[in-house]
């Protein structure tokens, strides 16, 4: 299994950062990579709490996924397993979704902590149990693009 690492620094405060992350009128304005907007984002960011959140595709196609936290520690760590869904949340095996081989169809477990930093913040996001290397640099691809949205909207 191959895990993904990345750490990016933002000119605001954790908490700041925190909001960004949770609430769902923010993450609705960067969630998704470049061209990608993200219309639903039901936030119910608690431990065993699952949030619904969707993407869509600049041709139209909506990709919804689920967050189901493990770990909630405001505003320093979010733990939380990412599992593709149906627009109810019901689970869907992502190659059914067109999505390539090799992520786990038991979900993609994510860490994110935030440090001060420099009076910003740095936030890591590590994605864990991919089973190739052309997914993880996919995944790498589209975290980077997310998370440069995210600074915009700090």
């Amino acid at each position: 299994m191959m895990d993904l690492t990345v750490t990016r620094r933002y000119d605001a405060p954790p908490a700041r950062v925190w909001a960004a992350l949770t609430e769902p009128d923010l993450v609705r304005r960067w969630w998704g990579p470049d061209g990608f907007t993200a219309p639903v984002a039901r936030m119910d960011v608690r431990p065993g709490g699952v949030s619904l959140v969707a993407m869509r595709s600049p041709g139209g196609v909506e990709l919804y996924t689920t967050w189901t936290y493990g770990v909630v520690e405001r505003p320093h760590r979010l733990e939380y397993v990412l599992r593709f869904s149906d627009a109810s949340g019901r689970p869907v095996p992502p190659s059914s979704l067109g999505l390539p081989d090799g992520i786990p169809e038991a979900g993609v477990p994510h860490e994110l902590t935030l440090e001060t930093s420099d009076g910003g913040t740095e936030l890591t996001v590590t994605e864990r149990g991919y089973a190739d290397a052309g997914v993880v640099a996919g995944s790498r691809l589209g975290l980077e693009q997310t998370l440069a949205k995210l600074a915009a909207v700090l």
